[in-house]
């Protein structure tokens, strides 16, 4: 269904009983962040609209920010019910030998797909019924996230640009700080298409025209973050999930299309000529700071908005976050056209919280021949975004990948580490801190399908060697006093695998340790040890999922033991742990994650009972203060 407006969505959201309505004045800077993280992470989990943000405009924040919100916004009962629908499409349109009368049997599905194409209309939009005398994005309430962010950041942006070569508009969502009235930064990263348009521009010698969308249809929104292929429009998918065609209308300031039901425009330029200004720290969706780099200005030209408009927000950080349901739909809605026209043998796809997008993928497979679990991690490698994959885990048809506990039995079952991980080198994420080189790294496959004949190194590779649960694994803290904790409960559950929580102090500590260790005779049935930082409890799997993905280089961090034959087990041991100059060699900057400070936290804490948010929730960042280094944004080694 298409929302009208962003007003008829939040109306759509109260009626529901997803909205909580904030009169008391509460400061963007911070305040807004902690209140809505402590709010995401609850059983109260509830879209937040702030009446009172000390300006003009009330604030929507965390509208996207669970299952059922994400299914309203994209007027759906189920998120897999759009991927019944692409696959119906593509089905519809796949006859193979047509003749014409069975060619004429897809007028109507051409007719359908014609009528969510993009409409340009004349005249004014709502977006347009106010034009600022003086344009000050500083009006609208915009946040600061995070103590350490290098000021206040522009959200949830849909940002509009088009290729001067052929004209074809790409829409994305970068995020944009503030610095002036008039000037923001452009934070768009080297592999998105939007860079791509500036390099044309810049070799032109010409002004980049920009458009910044904030609010209309929350469709929008997500469009503008879905991972599709260059060249095609994302107000096409737009049109195809709202089942109604966006209209748009042209800038007043710059040659670019806008929705006309949008709630504020931002026009203006880039100029490729200038200088670069130096953008960040953020707070961002890894649960990170990615830290200060040299990125785009963009000049303001113009600001419009409608009358009543609200601004709107998102805050990204340790999962889950509004983020991760916006990332929930792109899994299931990509899921379908992955399946139909790169991998067929994929059945479903799953993305954990945990590896916030990038760093964990489970795709379960229907597997036919030796080799094909390979067969699927190159072309997944190799398809779009998915080319940012740094663990990529892929099962059989058997597999229940929704439940992380069977994956990780079939994968203490099925996976010999000295065969069955599969290593490689590509582009990573900008924003993966772990990485030797920026945005280049290891990737890590684990087949853990059922081996044909051809697959087997011996009989350890398909039959699970129990590891004794009842082992006695205190004389690891006697021996190895760097080993500050030990969970060896998931042994009792079948899972072939120990977390260790270690306290670095050599160079080539882990790579040592591993081997000591898989010589001691209560470690020869496990399979699997993961090494992460002191600070971070080794029971609680879920915080110990999110930093290891997030601190593993897989290709570098990896250290397998052979098996001493054919019919025993090799090991592997997977560092986990944070990377230094002058234990790892490490030479780039390690960032912080994200903590709220103490004088936010008490603000909050005294005027919660006014918020009508019921009983006061404890901040979340209690849970890591613990965990912080020294330093800022970026930490500060000894």
């Amino acid at each position: 269904m298409a929302y009208k407006n962003l007003q008829a969505f939040i109306d759509a959201l109260d009626k529901a009983g997803e909205l909580i309505r904030v009169k008391e004045f509460v400061n963007p800077k911070l305040e807004v962040s902690e209140i809505t993280d402590r709010i995401s992470k609850s059983n109260n989990n509830k879209a937040i609209l702030f009446e009172n943000t000390g300006t003009a405009f009330p604030l929507l924040i965390n509208s996207l920010g669970s299952y059922k919100r994400m299914c309203m916004a994209l007027g759906v009962e189920e998120l897999d019910d759009i991927k019944h629908e692409i696959e119906h499409l593509f089905n519809s349109l796949k006859i193979p030998n047509a003749g014409w009368m069975d060619k004429l049997k897809l007028l109507p599905t051409l007719g359908q797909i014609s009528s969510w194409l993009p409409k340009k209309m004349s005249g004014k939009g709502e977006c347009q019924e106010i034009v600022m005398s003086e344009p000050d994005v500083l009006k609208f309430p915009v946040i600061t996230c995070w103590p350490e962010d290098g000021g206040p950041f522009i959200t949830l942006p849909i940002i509009h640009t088009k290729s001067p070569v052929n004209g074809i508009r790409n829409v994305g969502m970068y995020r944009m700080q503030v610095f002036e009235p008039k000037l923001t930064g452009m934070h768009w990263h080297k592999h998105k298409v939007s860079a791509g348009h500036f390099n044309e521009y810049k070799k032109l010698g010409q002004k980049m025209p920009v458009a910044v969308a904030l609010g209309g249809d929350p469709v929008y929104t997500y469009a503008a973050t879905a991972p599709l292929p260059p060249n095609v429009d994302e107000y096409m998918l737009a049109g195809f999930l709202r089942k109604k065609k966006v209209e748009l209308v042209k800038c007043l300031t710059q040659d670019i299309y806008v929705p006309a039901d949008a709630d504020i425009i931002l026009e203006g330029y880039v100029d490729p000529q200038e200088e670069l200004i130096w953008e960040g720290p953020f707070g961002d969706h890894t649960g990170y700071y990615s830290l200060a780099d040299w990125y785009p200005k963009f000049h303001i030209t113009c600001i419009t908005h409608k009358k009543n408009a609200v601004y709107p927000a998102t805050i990204v950080g340790i999962p889950p976050q509004e983020d991760a349901w916006i990332g929930k739909a792109t899994e299931r809605i990509f899921l379908a056209p992955i399946k139909m026209t790169l991998v067929p043998e994929i059945i479903d796809m799953e993305l954990p919280i945990e590896g916030v997008f990038h760093n964990l993928t489970i795709v379960k497979i229907k597997k036919e021949y030796p080799g094909h679990a390979q067969k699927v991690m190159n072309a997944m490698w190799g398809a779009g975004q998915m080319m940012f994959n740094k663990i990529l885990v892929v099962v059989g048809e058997e597999v229940n990948i929704h439940d992380y506990q069977e994956v990780a039995k079939t994968i203490s079952l099925h996976v010999d580490p000295q065969t069955d991980f599969y290593f490689s080198q590509g582009p990573m994420d900008v924003l993966d801190h772990s990485c030797s080189k920026f945005a280049f790294g290891g990737k890590m496959c684990l087949d853990a399908t059922i081996k044909f004949e051809e697959e087997r190194r011996g009989a350890s590779s398909s039959t699970l060697i129990h590891p004794d649960s009842k082992s006695d694994f205190s004389t690891v803290f006697s021996l190895f006093p760097e080993v500050k904790e030990l969970n060896s409960k998931l042994l009792e559950n079948g899972i072939s695998l120990i977390i260790i929580s270690l306290e670095k102090n050599r160079k080539n500590h882990v790579k040592e340790l591993n081997e000591q260790l898989f010589l001691l005779k209560q470690f020869q049935d496990v399979k699997i040890i993961i090494y992460i930082e002191p600070s971070v409890s080794t029971t609680d799997l879920a915080n110990v999922i999110w930093r290891f993905s997030n601190n593993i280089d897989p290709k570098r961090d990896s250290y397998i033991i052979p098996a001493k034959d054919a019919n025993s087990i090799s090991h592997i041991g997977l560092d986990g742990t944070r990377k230094t100059k002058e234990l790892d060699d490490f030479d780039r900057q390690w960032p912080n994650i994200l903590c709220m400070d103490e004088e936010t936290i008490k603000s909050v804490d005294e005027k919660w009972n006014k918020l009508g948010m019921g009983p006061i929730l404890e901040s979340p960042s209690r849970k890591y203060k613990h965990q912080l280094y020294k330093g800022g944004a970026a930490i500060i080694e000894n």
